[in-house]
């Protein structure tokens, strides 16, 4: 399908995805078959006319606070996390190639033999060449988080959402999968999230989106239909915006 025969709320997207998503039943480690799900996905929103980024976390191989918890300096644990969600964009781009989406990794710090090294002008010329790009590396610094490099990259490419991709369909009061009266958000402003201290992005993500303007797309990626109804227009999660 074309961009011509369908109707799109959003033309370019970054994808932020938790480093679980690539996990398998044990939450740790690479699963080949949950990449392939992934990029199954996203090539089908991908087919739609759409350009897609990703960031992808670390969680999945290196837990920065377990290291902390055990008296690492925190630039050294904050460095492997980074160097770990490199391991998992190429996991992502070997997955994506294997489908025939052509796929280009950039990393933000610099490892050439594996990844391009990011150049924001290069990322958006391969989105205009209908490639995927997924960013590793984080922001090439510490103590700032994969949501924060999400909402960094995404303005940095001129995307027109942040898309928050989770295991549940929205943003809740409380953890709906421990609490039953647990109560789903439709829309919340990037104050009330902030305020109410939901743990949507941390609040260095939420605060640059909020002062660029960026709206945020919180939605479960393990429903088929969410993410190419989030691109349609249709209701689909938790919208977090201006208001």
């Amino acid at each position: 399908m074309t961009t011509s025969e369908v109707n799109l709320s959003y033309q370019r997207i970054l994808l932020k995805l938790s480093g679980e998503a690539l996990a398998g039943e044990d939450g740790f480690g690479i699963d080949p078959e949950r990449a392939t799900d992934i990029a199954l996905r996203v090539k089908e929103v991908h087919e739609m006319g759409v350009d897609v980024a990703i960031v992808i976390g670390a969680g999945n191989l290196w837990r920065g606070r377990s290291g902390l918890n055990a008296g690492m300096d925190r630039a050294t644990a904050d460095y492997m996390g980074m160097m770990a969600t490199v391991m998992n964009a190429l996991a992502l781009m070997d997955a994506f190639e294997r489908i025939n989406v052509m796929t280009r990794v950039q990393s933000a710090i610099e490892m050439r033999s594996v990844a391009e090294p990011y150049i924001r002008r290069r990322a958006i010329r391969h989105l205009e060449k209908d490639r995927v790009v997924i960013f590793g590396g984080g922001t090439g610094n510490p103590y700032f988080s994969t949501d924060t490099a999400a909402a960094l990259r995404a303005m940095e490419i001129g995307a027109d959402v942040l898309i928050k991709a989770t295991k549940v369909d929205g943003v809740y009061d409380m953890d709906p999968n421990q609490h039953a009266e647990a109560q789903k958000f439709d829309h919340l402003t990037y104050i009330e999230t902030l305020n109410r201290r939901l743990e949507v992005m941390d609040s260095t993500a939420i605060s640059l989106c909020m002062e660029n303007k960026l709206p945020i797309l919180v939605l479960n990626l393990w429903d088929e239909e969410a993410l190419p109804k989030a691109l349609r227009g249709e209701k689909v999660g938790t919208l977090v915006n201006g208001g």
